[in-house]
């Protein structure tokens, strides 16, 4: 059922196919559209070089996308990821999108020598934590997570 779905790093050209997508993505996340802004983030991360996206299509449409940030463990004194961006488009869902995404971004890791892959799910979004727990990740035991907001 995957194999029509096609994954590869998206590129600055690309921007135009993700923004709608990432558009999308951030209503999922409960912000309102601002296709603009969406554009711009975007094209500004992948202008400097701050994060790597990568971009499923299906049937020649875009279809989903991942985006990682890279970072370095002091401890472990190695490479790691946040994958912090996973989004399918509804009428791509169960075609294997994601899956097809969490193949390249573990490969991407791999071939750059990471240690460790990070993402936060939603702890209603049980279908998502489904999806990764049959992908080998392994919900974290060990620590806490805090947030602080400076600009509130």
């Amino acid at each position: 059922m995957s194999g029509d779905v096609a994954v590869r790093q998206a590129v600055r050209a690309d921007v135009e196919l993700l923004a709608s997508l990432f558009d999308a993505y951030r209503q999922f996340q409960g912000e309102r559209a601002d296709l603009v802004a969406a554009r711009s983030f975007l094209r500004e991360r992948l202008d400097r070089g701050e994060s790597i996206v990568f971009l499923a299509e299906r049937g020649g449409a875009a279809a989903g996308f991942a985006q990682l940030y890279p970072s370095f463990s002091s401890v472990a004194l190695a490479r790691v990821f946040l994958l912090n961006d996973l989004y399918v488009d509804a009428g791509a869902r169960r075609a294997g999108v994601a899956s097809r995404l969490l193949a390249a971004v573990e490969a991407h890791a791999r071939t750059l020598g990471a240690v460790r892959l990070t993402l936060f799910v939603a702890r209603p979004n049980t279908t998502a934590q489904a999806l990764y727990a049959s992908r080998g990740w392994a919900k974290d035991e060990q620590f806490f997570v805090y947030h602080r907001h400076p600009a509130a």
